[in-house]
């Protein structure tokens, strides 16, 4: 069903793609594990049909449906032009969620699928609103239902699990169990906690090439000790890079003040209600752990703190001392906050050097406008080295993997010490050395004690040490 014999792809000028042998057969089942920056989303992306072949042979046969962040960036983008059609005096009209999902769909084939999945994601409530609307895992499970929905022979799915609630995830492990039977599923994973069952072949990448390949759904002896002598190390002498006090450092008003107050906050698109009645207070250094399903308002919560959501000036918010809505800059707001999301990493479409993406959490900027300091310069080299991807330093930010585009984001939230750190997701599209690198650092600044944690997850394992309060949005999603 696939066949690559000595094939060699190029991606971009920076990155190729080097495969000697993979074979993988009607009805088989193979999970991609790597390191981030190893070639995992770059296979993915071959077999779908992406990328240029230079040389060698590769053979498909059969449809493929495939499944990843670059895909759900693409969906979104073809919605956005359709809604600035306005800039042509024509007035758009909003596509429907159902709409999308059906879109390469025969009912009468899939209509007991869409049912299932329907069930499975909570699409029923979604179906009628306009898919522009939707939050960023909301628009996650409508990518996975319109890809299965197609019925491909082959299914390529780039952690299909992020960005997922707990429910969802379930009933999708569930359901795909179910339909290996019928599929050929190829999995791209980070954790490999979330290995299914039946999988038959594990396929370990090291920069850009197969390094070993496993039968089964078990890792050999050798290669999960490997693995796991660089997830004890991964937290070891770790250190944060210093502040940044030559530049002139934004004091808050006052360290005594509440970094937040919403009294009765509510948030509502026509007759759509995604939280009302929230009393919520933020207190320098109390740390936060946000919960909730998909669509309980959760990152909506956080944009109206960081000005990105327009329902910051119809609630009574005040943040750093301000009232939303008195005068206050943007700008008086952002110079606080450190921040990261889905939604952020998709809008850093600029692209400037890593190097460049460091230095404008300086200036909370998407790309850098501004001419950074010496030490700011320094500090961002740092943070790279930290992380492990100096050797990037002058990579376009956009020929990067998509985890390590994700690494360069924590560190640019990070890299002013933020009063307020606010953390949507961060571990998405992190291999397992690199989250709990970062849970660690996190823990780090949290410990310092100038930093207050905003964090929102729906994996378990990922804990952040300190966090001890909780906010369930689902009691305020009415």
């Amino acid at each position: 069903m696939i066949s690559l014999q000595h094939c060699r792809f190029i991606l971009n000028k920076h990155y190729t793609l080097q495969i000697d042998t993979l074979n993988i057969s009607k009805g088989s089942h193979t999970a991609v594990v790597g390191a981030n920056g190893s070639g995992k989303s770059a296979l993915a992306a071959v077999l779908a049909g992406e990328g240029y072949l230079e040389e060698g042979q590769f053979e498909v046969s059969g449809n493929i449906g495939w499944v990843s962040v670059e895909q759900q960036k693409r969906l979104i983008e073809q919605e956005r032009q359709k809604d600035d059609a306005d800039i042509l005096d024509v007035i758009p009209t909003p596509t429907l969620t159902k709409e999308v999902i059906l879109a390469e769909t025969d009912l009468s084939k899939g209509q007991s699928l869409f049912a299932r999945l329907c069930d499975i994601f909570r699409l029923t409530p979604l179906l009628s609103r306009p898919f522009l609307a939707l939050s960023t895992g909301e628009t996650r499970k409508v990518l996975i239902a319109k890809t299965l929905l197609a019925f491909p022979d082959i299914v390529v799915l780039d952690e299909p699990w992020d960005g997922l609630d707990t429910e969802a995830t379930q009933g999708l492990q569930t359901l795909l169990e179910q339909y290996s039977r019928d599929i050929t599923i190829i999995l791209v994973l980070n954790r490999l906690s979330e290995l299914p069952a039946y999988v038959q072949k594990i396929l370990y990448l090291e920069n850009g090439s197969i390094s070993w390949q496993s039968s089964g759904s078990n890792i050999g002896e050798g290669e999960k000790a490997h693995l796991d002598q660089l997830l004890r190390m991964s937290h070891v002498n770790l250190f944060l890079p210093a502040k940044d006090e030559d530049k002139h450092s934004p004091e808050l008003k006052s360290r005594d003040l509440p970094l937040v107050i919403l009294n009765d906050g509510q948030v509502k698109y026509g007759d759509n209600v995604i939280f009302r009645g929230l009393d919520w207070q933020v207190n320098p250094g109390q740390h936060w752990q946000i919960i909730g399903p998909n669509g309980s308002g959760k990152t909506c919560l956080l944009t109206m703190l960081t000005g990105d959501n327009p329902h910051c000036y119809t609630n009574d918010l005040q943040i750093f001392g301000y009232q939303r809505g008195s005068g206050e800059s943007i700008w008086d707001i952002k110079q606080h906050i450190g921040y990261v999301s889905n939604a952020l990493h998709m809008q850093y479409r600029v692209n400037c050097s890593l190097h460049h993406v460091i230095l404008s959490g300086f200036y909370d900027s998407i790309g850098l406008y501004e001419q950074p300091t010496a030490r700011q310069k320094q500090l961002a080299r740092e943070w790279l080295t930290l992380i492990a991807l100096e050797r990037y330093r002058d990579t376009p930010f956009q020929q990067l993997s998509f985890g390590d585009q994700r690494l360069a984001l924590i560190a640019r939230a990070m890299v002013k010490h933020p009063a307020l750190l606010i953390l949507d997701e961060p571990c998405n599209g992190l291999d397992e050395l690199n989250r709990l690198k970062v849970l660690a650092l996190i823990s780090l600044l949290a410990r310092e004690g100038n930093t207050t944690l905003l964090y929102v997850n729906h994996h378990q394992e990922d804990v952040i040490e300190g966090i001890e309060q909780v906010l369930d949005m689902q009691k305020f999603h009415l």
